[in-house]
């Protein structure tokens, strides 16, 4: 009679130990594989983010040109690519031979200067202190380099960390674009497995939580990503047209505030203020204009292009936008901005599934309206 309680005490610990060995095995593979993929993560995210937004893309292509799925997901690839890297090497190219040229002029003495205008010292809180150091630069520069050395050699060694990370930022581009044209060109397989995934995780709801994520990344992608993308360029047109130096970087400061949903003028202002103190009054007063125009642009791009029904409160992208930029660097600040808003939809989403189950009341009358 004793033998049997020790017996089944003793299957009781074997089988014990057996599960947590699994267990812990389980984690440590789980554990081992993250570590692997995590330098990837990001790239992954944004590649699935830009497959979903571009795949209706890669159909109209596929149905007008007469080409199967996988072509019509290379071309767009390709063509993404292009657009990414054409513009990258320019701007590189120009920075690279703008600084040469600029090195090698202050090192000959020939590097010119012109003086500022009087309406510059007139600009609110930085005026004086910059028509002064304008002003001592157009009379000597090398005096200046050697008054301000340790600030300019500070400033030097941040541009290059900077230029540094912009090199690393499209590389992680690269890599996102790749993937995402595997993504396009698997869409079916892709598609199958993200239901699969959804269902498991939702089980009777999981195709309706796929389908509202789709919705919601594409709006975000359009709504919020793309209104960002056309105003920087925008911009970046009137800043080209009115000579302002560093076109470049003050598309890209545009192109940050548009995404965090602040006003693009907040960087055009002082960039209007400098283009009165150098240029003529009629070129100066017609950048002032197309830049309140680019910045007021997304008053009704956004209702054009934000996919209707799928409303996300603008703090939401702000709180996605800086916290992902924060972690994951600028790939972070598109990606944080589609994670936080699809993750908000899809928990206001589930909150009605469950209320609606818990009292069917509150969704028997708009069953029947809709049915209707």
């Amino acid at each position: 009679m004793s033998d049997k309680p020790i017996s089944n005490s003793a299957e009781f610990t074997h089988a014990a130990v057996d599960a947590a060995i699994k267990i812990a095995l389980i984690f440590a593979m789980v554990i081992w594989c993250f570590k692997i993929i995590q330098p990837f993560i990001m790239p992954i995210l944004w590649g699935g983010i830009i497959a979903i937004a571009l795949y209706p893309v890669v159909k109209l292509v596929s149905r007008k040109l007469k080409l199967t799925m996988a072509k019509s997901s290379l071309v767009i690839t390709l063509l993404s690519l292009a657009l990414l890297i054409v513009p990258t090497v320019l701007f590189s190219g120009a920075i690279v031979s703008g600084t040469q040229d600029f090195v090698a002029e202050v090192h000959d003495g020939t590097l010119v200067i012109p003086a500022p205008k009087e309406s510059v010292a007139e600009l609110p809180l930085v005026g004086d202190k910059l028509y002064n150091v304008w002003s001592s630069a157009s009379s000597d520069l090398e005096k200046l380099v050697r008054t301000y050395a340790d600030e300019i050699k500070t400033f030097s060694t941040k541009a290059a960390g900077a230029f540094g990370s912009f090199g690393m930022t499209v590389l992680q581009f690269l890599i996102s674009i790749i993937i995402a044209g595997v993504f396009m060109g698997k869409a079916e397989g892709s598609n199958q497995m993200f239901h699969k995934v959804s269902v498991r995780l939702a089980g009777k709801h999981g195709e309706e939580f796929s389908s509202l994520a789709v919705a919601t990344v594409r709006s975000v992608v359009q709504g919020v990503i793309g209104v960002a993308f056309i105003q920087s360029i925008l911009a970046g047109v009137g800043l080209g047209l009115a000579g302002v130096p560093g076109t470049g970087i003050w598309m890209l400061l545009v192109l940050i505030l548009a995404i965090i949903q602040l006003p693009p003028i907040l960087i055009l202002a002082p960039i209007i203020a400098y283009v009165f103190s150098v240029e003529s009054s009629t070129t100066a007063i017609i950048f002032m204009i197309w830049s309140i125009l680019v910045s007021a642009s997304d008053a009704f791009l956004k209702p054009m292009l934000m996919g209707r029904g799928v409303d996300i409160p603008m703090l939401v992208i702000l709180l996605g936008a800086i916290g992902g930029m924060i972690l994951s660097g600028i790939v972070g600040l598109f990606v944080g901005a589609v994670v936080l808003a699809l993750s908000y939809k899809l928990f206001s989403a589930w909150l009605v599934v469950e209320t609606a189950e818990v009292d069917t009341d509150l969704v028997l009358p708009e069953v029947e309206k809709t049915e209707g």
